[in-house]
């Protein structure tokens, strides 16, 4: 009976699972939903380029205007608000690269680490939890800081900062890391809650957690840090080149 649903379900979304196992390995829907890769995607290790945290579709991108980015063309919100008043650098991404990705309901609902990066916070902002495809972007101003959130504050290699923001959508069970068990997202909450870490180092590729759904990560980055590599309306994955960290002549 499983196995029907799981087929049923992969014909519908036109599931692409030729990373994944068979049908018949998952014992439930929510299993399909959260699949990972039977072997890791190949990505490259240089730590001077940042490859995609998800398989999605690039729906925004481009350089912070002071403090305002695009939410989807013709709609802008401000990082601040974004990113609240707990990311302690904040202000370092004025005027830095951001990209947005969207991950539809018929994608891989992991998320890797674009790069070697060390975790300083993990923000989790309760919030709403309206559609974030393109018609909704469109509908409702500001809808990426209305939605509920997790807040990566990292620092690369090279001491630059970036923020890895993942947004809760309709649907949307949980956001899950797989380094903070603690945290419970799409729960009666109504305080921000901040976990701080000291040694807490991630590799570039590794897995870091799951949407149980679609939804959408925003990656912004510090002023003069990265080179983008991608245009709006392209399809990327896992392990696909996004940036380059700026080199100094």
């Amino acid at each position: 009976m499983q196995y029907l649903v799981n087929t049923t379900y992969a014909r519908l979304m036109a599931l692409d699972l030729s990373d994944f196992g068979d049908l018949c390995s998952y014992p439930t829907l929510n299993a399909l939903f959260t699949r990972q890769f039977i072997q890791p995607r190949v990505c490259d290790a240089d730590p001077n380029r940042f490859i995609s945290p998800a398989d999605g579709l690039i729906t925004a991108q481009g350089q912070l205007v002071g403090d305002t980015l695009l939410q989807i063309k013709g709609m802008t919100y401000a990082v601040s608000d974004l990113l609240t008043a707990h990311a302690t650098y904040r202000q370092a991404v004025i005027g830095g690269e951001y990209v947005n990705f969207y991950l539809s309901p018929s994608d891989y609902h992991g998320y890797h680490a674009p790069t070697t990066f060390r975790v300083s916070k993990l923000i989790h902002v309760p919030g709403c939890l309206y559609p974030v495809h393109a018609p909704s972007l469109r509908k409702r101003q500001n809808l990426l800081v209305r939605n509920e959130r997790v807040v990566l504050e990292c620092a690369h290699t090279t001491g630059k900062i970036f923020y890895l923001v993942f947004v809760g959508a309709t649907n949307v069970g949980k956001i899950v890391f797989a380094f903070e068990p603690r945290l419970e997202t799409n729960r009666a909450a109504t305080s921000v809650q901040v976990y701080e870490y000291q040694d807490q180092v991630i590799e570039q590729g590794a897995y870091l957690g799951s949407f149980r759904m679609g939804s959408s990560i925003v990656l912004v980055a510090q002023k003069d840090f990265l080179v983008l590599n991608r245009a709006v309306g392209e399809k990327v994955r896992v392990g696909d080149l996004i940036a380059s960290v700026q080199t100094v002549a």
